[in-house]
């Protein structure tokens, strides 16, 4: 009987915090929305916290709280279950499934472990150094998916050779969550590396089309040195959290050469999934245009009648169907992935994509997220160190709950008209909350190679969250830092 009570107090906790909320609040009179949506981010923040029940489970209660709430009908939340970027995730990992089918991730994770070595924190900065640089170029998801397969082989390769189940476990977080934050992280380097700055640029021009300061360079020249810190900063806090105790892989130095060898020649099926992946990649880098300030390159999707009509998804939904078409050698009568491969796609995944969506719905149609951003209002006549640390406190609590991209564009507004009341310039204030709208560290569904490498099952999350909200304080003062002294 008490581990019976044991087990429903949290599940009561989080229905009765979030009734706290809506009984003794009132977050802005007049919208009782704002307050509604605050008790259900607090359920469903205190319900992932604690592992009350399996996090997919979690993912279903804006489903049923949105609705319920009037704060937005069930057809609408239900679309939310159903972006674009989930189609990135199936066509990402049945691209995972083809390469781990036909053993190509063995030979990628060999060759990796002969460069770096087998010291765990030298496999951790490769890892995390090869995400980073990727990510730089391409969406934080797509980096994630494409070394993901590697990732994993890296890990069955080597974790034989540890000694505990707990050194195994810490090895195998330690480099996923190395993958999924220097994804993020490597995204702030350009303005193309993710969403948020792009939106960004184009927002800036349309509200200071007189300012010609902003190119490519100008951004770089930030983002660049800020990042690379902040993934030095990242690693040595993933090395101390999981490494502090000292980790050993005892491989002897015929390992590598050994294991190769057993792998035999490339095979026909090896080399068509290598061109898809390797054409893949290609086309996730060269798709969209590229601002230079110099010169801009045109992306391919130009050739398009609609250019912004093309994502990433659709050239990852292709590389899929590539796979379903192009005949095997060694399986008669079969492609190089058939659909019994691909039934192995993890739906708790999906579901848990779909309602980091639906929360970031929420908080825009209730006023919560402008609720927050609003609170900024009260940094007029404050030190401007001040001002950039408040705004990116601000801003990446919402990223933590609504998506990257919604949280910047909510922010922009606010913070061009809290440039016209502050007198400062207006890139002083919009380029850290940009920075800022691209973290989130401390859940699975902050961003969505969180919630990718989560879906493993290797991370649990008490961990995710330590690690996580103190590379979210660091981030914050990262970019507080280099904004101010750069700008």
């Amino acid at each position: 009987m008490p581990n019976l009570f044991k087990k429903y107090i949290p599940i009561l906790a989080g229905p009765m915090l979030a009734s706290i909320i809506w009984l003794f609040f009132d977050l802005q009179p007049g919208s009782p929305k704002v307050t509604f949506m605050a008790g259900i981010a607090v359920w469903m923040a205190t319900w992932w916290f604690t592992e009350a029940v399996d996090l997919a489970v979690t993912a279903l209660l804006p489903m049923i709280l949105l609705p319920v709430f009037g704060l937005g009908d069930a057809k609408s939340v239900a679309q939310q279950y159903t972006d674009s970027i989930i189609f990135l995730f199936l066509g990402g990992f049945m691209l995972a499934f083809a390469i781990e089918k036909w053993d190509l991730h063995k030979r990628i994770a060999i060759k990796i472990l002969s460069v770096v070595g087998t010291k765990p924190t030298n496999i951790l900065f490769g890892i995390m150094i090869s995400s980073y640089l990727i990510s730089n170029w391409i969406s934080n998801t797509a980096t994630c998916m494409m070394l993901f397969s590697a990732v994993l082989a890296l890990i069955l390769e080597t974790e034989q050779f540890i000694e505990g189940t707990k050194n195994r476990n810490k090895f195998a977080a330690a480099l996923l969550l190395g993958l999924a934050f220097s994804t993020t992280i490597g995204g702030l380097a350009t303005p193309v590396g993710t969403p948020p700055n792009m939106y960004f640029f184009k927002a800036f021009k349309e509200a200071y089309p007189a300012d010609t300061q902003l190119n490519f360079l100008k951004w770089a020249s930030i983002g660049f040195p800020l990042s690379f810190t902040f993934l030095i900063v990242t690693f040595f806090v993933l090395s101390k959290y999981y490494f502090r105790k000292g980790l050993e892989i005892n491989l002897s130095k015929s390992f590598f050469k050994t294991n190769y060898t057993n792998l035999g020649k490339t095979s026909y099926e090896e080399r068509w999934v290598f061109i898809i992946f390797i054409t893949c990649a290609v086309l996730w880098f060269t798709r969209a245009d590229v601002d230079f300030g110099t010169f801009k390159y045109k992306g391919w999707a130009n050739l398009f009648q609609v250019p912004k009509f093309i994502d990433d998804s659709l050239v990852a939904v292709v590389a899929a169907l590539l796979l379903f078409l192009i005949p095997s050698k060694k399986s008669q009568n079969e492609a190089l992935l058939t659909w019994n491969d691909a039934k192995k796609i993890r739906y708790d995944i999906i579901l848990m994509f779909g309602s980091g969506f639906a929360l970031a719905y929420g908080f825009e149609v209730s006023g919560l997220s402008e609720w927050l951003a609003g609170s900024l209002a009260v940094l007029k006549g404050v030190n401007p160190v001040l001002v950039i640390l408040g705004i990116c406190g601000i801003v990446t609590l919402i990223s933590e709950f609504a998506s990257n991209i919604a949280s910047i564009q909510l922010a922009i507004p606010v913070m061009i008209a809290l440039q016209k009341n502050l007198d400062l310039p207006p890139l002083m204030l919009m380029i850290p909350a940009t920075f800022a709208a691209s973290l989130g560290f401390m859940l699975p569904v902050a961003t969505a190679a969180n919630t990718i490498v989560f879906g493993t099952k290797r991370i649990e999350i008490k961990d995710m969250f330590k690690v996580g909200i103190v590379l979210d304080v660091l981030g914050i003062i990262l970019i507080t830092l280099f904004c101010y002294l750069l700008l």
